[in-house]
């Protein structure tokens, strides 16, 4: 995906950026999220949440864990340890009360970190989970070599990321909803067109289908299944190492 493609204008990196503009959005975020795509985001995390029990792993890694609404799902797993991953501390700061409300902190612990430098030893999960993250990646394949490399081998890697249709009407519309409504809902809900205009326009240019099994083959995955959802506004990717 193209790098010049940031939330905000200026020469800061734009993974910064990225920090900035959730922890501005992060009250906001998780209401957002259903209004914009219906409810149906949590559809597809429940699909996420399926693929990675079947596997019944003992330790979970959920990166761009954002509020924790992936790795909350996870808690009726059979793992023992749950780790959420996020770049912004003000969405981490939300995921934490959502958990504490719900008496989970003994299940999940939330830490602020770089998904380019993971702060854990090689071969560390039996499962990683990714939802509307990697897309956000300063630098994609270092990304994705930092989750091979901390990934266990014969673990899954689970991602969940916005895709682009290719059938008519559902290409046109969805093209109409991203260019238009999607930076209107942002502007008057969260006060920030910006960041809704950048989530947008990073989902229209971010390589989906075949050309992100290719980068995830590239990076030594195997087992590499792709799973459009709702008409291909989402896709599931399902690898292994």
């Amino acid at each position: 995906m193209s790098k010049k493609i940031t939330p905000y204008k200026g020469s800061e990196l734009r993974k910064k950026q990225v920090e900035k503009m959730f922890d501005k959005i992060s009250g906001n975020y998780d209401g957002l999220n259903r209004v914009i795509s219906l409810g149906t985001d949590e559809k597809w995390r429940r699909k996420v949440v399926a693929l990675v029990k079947s596997r019944k792993p003992k330790s979970i890694l959920d990166i761009a864990t954002g509020t924790g609404d992936l790795a909350i799902k996870m808690v009726d797993s059979e793992a023992d340890k749950i780790v959420g991953l996020d770049l912004s501390e003000g969405m981490l700061d939300v995921g934490r009360k959502k958990i504490r409300k719900q008496n989970l902190e003994g299940r999940i612990e939330m830490i602020q970190g770089d998904s380019e430098a993971l702060p854990f030893e090689d071969n560390s999960f039996d499962a990683i989970t990714v939802a509307f993250g990697v897309r956000n990646f300063e630098n994609l394949e270092k990304g994705l070599r930092e989750i091979f490399r901390v990934l266990r081998p014969g673990g899954i890697f689970v991602i969940l990321e916005t895709s682009v249709p290719t059938k008519f009407p559902f290409k046109q519309g969805y093209t109409l909803y991203s260019n238009l409504v999607l930076p209107l809902v942002g502007k008057i809900f969260s006060k920030d067109q910006e960041a809704y205009s950048y989530l947008s326009k990073s989902a229209a240019s971010f390589p989906y289908g075949a050309a992100f099994n290719n980068i995830l083959k590239k990076t030594g995955f195997t087992n590499i299944e792709d799973k459009p959802q709702t008409f291909g506004v989402a896709t599931i990717y399902v690898a292994s190492k």
